[in-house]
């Protein structure tokens, strides 16, 4: 398959995603204040989840870069890590009935932890497709460190939010921080390469 349509049809499910997680926002039925600012731990999981679906798209675009071949194992990779980021308007939506409660918070750490086994998936696919141990992508990500911190993470998260909720959110927004500052690696191993 080309990568370009891998490419395209990943754009068009995050952006369905992002879609129906605005759409499941409840407008506060008060146009008080304090109406906005009861809805405020919800709009704090919406803006980390926007910040996380974008994460996983932009990573995902640097991802598709490196790549000249896409095969089977990809094309499964691929619809693996979207099921999981399809499911965070889900926990969103659970967490907003249920409250900041142990089951709907770790919840939201297994959809995302298990996105991460996802990503991590597509980037061994892609390496596996595109020369192996001398692909670009391999030669960038190295022994991808953060990518597994990452996915450790998660893990603690999801067991601290049956002891604290506060403490796996805290451990959420920490690996989207983290993942905000920018992974140069594969820019400048395609840089290199041109």
């Amino acid at each position: 398959m080309r990568v370009e349509r891998l490419a395209a049809f990943t754009d068009g499910v995050v952006a369905i995603i992002i879609t129906i997680m605005v759409l499941e926002l409840r407008v506060p039925h008060s146009g008080e204040l304090h109406a906005l600012l009861a809805a405020a731990p919800i709009l704090g999981a919406y803006v980390l989840s926007y910040i996380n679906v974008g994460l996983y798209w932009n990573n995902h675009h640097h991802l598709i870069q490196t790549a000249q071949n896409v095969d089977g194992r990809g094309l499964w990779a691929n619809l693996f890590l979207l099921f999981w980021m399809s499911l965070i308007p889900f926990v969103i939506r659970w967490i907003d009935e249920a409250g900041f409660v142990a089951a709907p918070v770790a919840a939201y750490g297994v959809v995302l932890g298990m996105a991460a086994v996802g990503y991590h998936w597509l980037q061994y696919a892609i390496i596996e497709a595109n020369g192996g141990a001398t692909s670009t992508l391999a030669e960038a990500l190295g022994r991808d460190r953060k990518g597994m911190w990452s996915m450790i993470g998660y893990v603690l998260a999801v067991f601290a939010a049956f002891i604290e909720p506060l403490v796996a959110i805290s451990l959420y927004v920490a690996l989207a921080a983290v993942w905000l500052i920018p992974d140069r690696r594969i820019e400048r191993r395609l840089t290199q390469t041109r």
